[in-house]
């Protein structure tokens, strides 16, 4: 009996040890390394000298490297994302969900924008907001509006929105919350076509209107998926970094900095790894951090 109980843990051992190795070496080990080098004056290649704790209290305290107004960049994203892309995504779930006419097509449209490089969304977006031939300006003077919002902005010639600090940040803002609509739209929408018939049958019958029937019976049933949703809007907001860096590379003067440009620049621009390894780390904290709150706040609801 032990040497049949002994031979199943060997082999459910040695069937996860690849997966555990791989997740080890992937995941765990870098971390590690990051939170090692974070503790060093380090420029990559040299020498380095231990500074202990030095790097995190200069992350929060200079204002040469202005780490605070990235993360505040970065919270103001996340908290767009949960108050205004997830509403629409939800819209958008429940509205799909019905089974209306050309459902897979809006499906396949909405979503589509998550399937395309995000350098390539960067680059369609430049096109967009191009002060001379862009979409946007050229709209905006067909409608006569572009002298009003440059007396706003305080453009002389053109609306430069990714050029101008009062503006560059909600220009930023855009195209990441619209590219990630129809990603958090799929999952709810799994959800609400995962909601039993019966359900919303017996809720119909008992005089429901379809808006009752929603938040009584369909917004419960799918409140996991909307938790999953809300940590993955939160996380990825504090973990934004390739569609920002391909607009603005976090200029101008670092209005649109978000903590993953900051860290590039850090590593690669100012030749300090041991600061660009704090910022990793704090990254890292943050995002288990909101992601463990968030779980605690929906655990505590239920």
């Amino acid at each position: 009996m032990h040497n049949k109980k002994f031979i199943k843990v060997r082999d459910i051992t040695l069937f996860l040890l690849p997966a555990l190795l791989l997740f080890v070496g992937v995941l765990i080990a870098p971390i590690l390394m990051s939170g090692y080098y974070s503790l060093f004056d380090w420029n990559g290649m040299g020498d380095r000298t231990f500074v202990g704790l030095a790097n995190y209290k200069e992350l929060f305290t200079s204002i040469d490297i202005n780490f605070l107004l990235a993360l505040r960049n970065s919270l103001l994203l996340a908290v767009l994302s949960v108050f205004l892309q997830l509403p629409l995504s939800l819209a958008l779930a429940l509205a799909l969900g019905k089974g209306i006419k050309g459902e897979r097509l809006f499906l396949s449209v909405f979503f589509a924008p998550v399937l395309i490089s995000t350098v390539v969304i960067g680059q369609l977006w430049l096109k967009i907001y191009n002060p001379d031939y862009g979409l946007l300006n050229s709209l905006l003077r067909a409608l006569d509006l572009e002298d009003n919002i440059m007396r706003w902005t305080g453009d002389t010639k053109d609306v430069l929105w990714l050029g101008n600090v009062k503006i560059a940040l909600g220009a930023v803002f855009v195209p990441t919350l619209w590219q990630y609509v129809g990603y958090h739209m799929l999952l709810m929408y799994a959800g609400v076509k995962g909601v039993p018939v019966d359900l919303r049958e017996a809720a119909m019958l008992d005089g429901a209107s379809s808006g009752q029937v929603n938040r009584y019976i369909v917004l419960p049933y799918i409140k996991p998926i909307i938790k999953i949703s809300i940590i993955f809007a939160v996380t990825g907001s504090l973990k934004s970094f390739d569609l920002i860096y391909v607009l603005t590379n976090g200029g101008p003067l670092h209005s649109t900095e978000v903590p993953s440009t900051l860290m590039i620049s850090m590593m690669f621009l100012r030749n300090r790894y041991g600061m660009g390894s704090t910022i990793a780390v704090m990254l890292i904290i943050l995002c288990f951090a909101f992601a463990l709150l968030i779980g605690a706040a929906f655990r505590k609801e239920d």
